[in-house]
């Protein structure tokens, strides 16, 4: 058996009820903090009043870019603040993330950015950092990496360091209950994704193979069951799902579909990250078998992962029930067909392609997002 290892936030609570917890936890983090929530501060307000501490609060209403992420990094330093807060989706964990990993840095944020930056370590010690997620998607709750934008490259990319791990992540499925149908599809398929990939990449171990098995069924058949009904049930396993994913990949690595999602979200700024992964998905798991002539211990797990897929939703055509459930093409999000061949040559130098479990040429790349578009 190879070496491996395990990282993960030093506290993971879960379970519905929890976020009654958020304040007192948040108060043995620090003395000044800065909240991070979504486009409104629906969850963070009743957090904030139990707080009796000094508190900012930053809206973040997008994705983050690198502009966002100066403006809230200057906003929690005026403030003074030592601890840090995100409450809100994939976008408000990955700015507070950003904003506790860089708060002590004088340095440039590009000093630490992959691919168009240095990627360099943190040049200090991250702040204090809670996370705590309102969807069920990204699992970024447990990363450690923030993805933020950077306009003038057309790219999405990652500020990683092992050190910005959150001290504690608190997952309250009933923060996640009644989210609109698109975004429970979209967040919900870049959740199964962020499970079957660490299951198929070169760099799967026993732990994280272990949460994968567990995930991807129970995952799907609760997606299966919310695009149908609202249902406690299936909003906990759809957040246990997006967690283990989170666990797995910050292990295991990711593969093609987010190599290639990372820089479409630089060529298509307001295409959901999640609905572009949910596009892919499909046609990256069948390219990866024919890349590996449907043989091996591999295509057996991707094998596997089909007859998951064709138990829960009673189809093996991931991409035709997507659709049915009105999930939108590369195209209609706003990716244009002449940056294909752009985007295969640039997700070649991503981090997640490094992951995947075979090789996979610009022909093969376009292949997967014309199929997807």
């Amino acid at each position: 058996m190879a070496p491996f290892g395990i990282t993960a936030p030093t506290q993971i609570l879960f379970g519905r009820g929890e976020f009654a917890k958020a304040p007192s936890l948040a108060m043995k983090l620090g003395t000044r903090v800065f909240v991070v929530h979504g486009a409104t501060p629906r969850h963070a307000e009743p957090f904030i009043a139990a707080l009796d501490m000094p508190v900012q609060s930053f809206a973040c209403p997008k994705e983050p870019d690198l502009d966002l992420l100066m403006s809230a990094l200057a906003s929690a330093r005026a403030t003074k603040a030592d601890c840090v807060i995100a409450i809100g989706g994939g976008a408000a964990m990955d700015l507070g993330k950003a904003v506790a990993g860089l708060l002590a840095s004088s340095n440039d944020p590009l000093d630490h950015l992959e691919v168009v930056g240095k990627g360099q370590p943190l040049a200090a010690s991250p702040a204090p950092f809670m996370a705590i997620p309102t969807t069920a998607g990204t699992g970024a709750e447990v990363t450690k990496n923030a993805v933020i934008g950077v306009p003038s490259h057309n790219r999405k990319v990652s500020l990683r360091d092992p050190r910005m791990i959150a001290d504690i992540a608190l997952v309250d499925p009933a923060l996640t209950d009644n989210t609109p149908p698109e975004t429970t599809l979209a967040s919900g398929l870049d959740a199964i994704t962020q499970v079957i990939e660490p299951y198929i990449s070169s760099r799967a171990n026993p732990v994280t193979d272990a949460l994968c098995r567990d995930a991807i069924p129970r995952g799907l058949q609760a997606l299966a069951l919310l695009m149908t009904t609202e249902e406690a049930t299936a909003r906990d396993d759809l957040a246990l799902c997006s967690l283990f994913g989170g666990l797995a990949l910050s292990n295991a690595g990711l593969g093609a579909v987010h190599g290639l999602a990372g820089v479409i979200g630089g060529h298509a700024p307001k295409a959901p990250h999640g609905a572009v992964c949910g596009a892919l998905l499909p046609h990256v798991l069948n390219l990866n078998s024919v890349a590996l002539n449907r043989d091996g211990p591999i295509a057996a797990r991707i094998a596997e992962v089909v007859r998951w897929i064709t138990a829960a939703l009673g189809t093996d055509d991931l991409a035709a029930w997507a659709r049915d459930h009105s999930l939108p093409g590369l195209v209609q999000m706003g990716l244009k067909a002449s940056d294909f061949s752009t985007v295969a040559a640039e997700a070649q130098v991503s981090s997640s392609m490094k992951a995947n479990p075979v090789k996979l040429s610009d022909a093969m790349l376009v292949e997967a997002l014309t199929a997807a578009a």
